[in-house]
């Protein structure tokens, strides 16, 4: 199981730590189970950058950037060098404890 702390660069919005979390999901898929809104305009399926996040601690639990979802960080708000899409983060089997930050939401309102 997964221990996640989730950061926000949303200004009045306080860290979240998550616990428990089973592997085998994305970090999309985790944010939206525990009601946390990260955009996902593509539907999940690696055709945006709505779902960008910063990987602060913890890369080592999730799969290599592929080059298909470089191409679409290249075009998200903001990348940094740790930035993934969280559609693509899915945990592998086994434990440990991550750290993200996630961009600002309300910069995609109105799309």
């Amino acid at each position: 199981m997964y221990q996640i702390k989730v950061n926000f660069e949303q200004k009045g919005l306080a860290p979240v730590v998550l616990e428990n979390i089973a592997s085998n999901q994305s970090l999309l898929e985790i944010c939206l189970d525990n009601g946390i809104e990260l955009h996902h305009n593509c539907g999940a399926v690696c055709a945006c950058s709505t779902c960008h996040v910063y990987i602060d601690k913890g890369e080592e639990f999730i799969p290599e950037i592929t080059d298909r979802e470089e191409d679409f960080i290249d075009r998200a708000v903001n990348p940094r060098i740790h930035s993934r899409l969280g559609c693509q983060c899915v945990l592998k089997p086994g434990s440990g404890s991550l750290e993200i930050t996630l961009p600002d939401q309300t910069q995609f309102l109105g799309e």
